[in-house]
Order: C-alpha cells, then structure tokens, then sequence
C-alpha cells in the first residue's frame, strides 16, 4: 500500500499556509516535511501534531493507494 500526502498539500492551499509555516507551527522537523513531500512514511506522532495544528482528521490529509494503482502512476 502506498501512501499519497497530496489531501495534505490542498488543505495547505485552501488555508493559505507553506510548508514552512506548517513544519513550525506543528512543531516536526523538516526531515519530517521532506519525507511528506517525497510520500514516505512518518511516524503517526507526526501525522497527530500535523492533524492537530489543522484541526483535522487522518484521512483529511493522508491517502492509502493500493499497490497496483500506484505502479500505474509512475
């Protein structure tokens, strides 16, 4: 299963906010950041300071792609 942060990207837009205003005012590294920006994987404490700055849920800003469809994709 692959995962897609671009739900996240669209919220940053509808909310007027970069990435670097995010990564500090949720608090996570830009190592963290980088890896949103890459699709990998974080840690779920991550993903809660991100859900928690936004004031949203999980599936507001994370996206679980079956395999076959992310192969597709490239």
């Amino acid at each position: 299963m692959a995962v897609s942060y671009h739900k996240l990207w669209k919220m940053l837009i509808d909310k007027n906010l970069n990435k670097t205003e995010l990564t500090r005012l949720a608090g996570i590294s830009t190592n963290a950041m980088a890896k949103l920006g890459r699709n990998e994987d974080v840690r779920v404490k991550t993903l809660e300071k991100l859900c928690t700055t936004l004031d949203c849920n999980l599936d507001d800003i994370v996206e679980f792609i079956p395999e076959e469809k992310a192969k597709k994709g490239d």
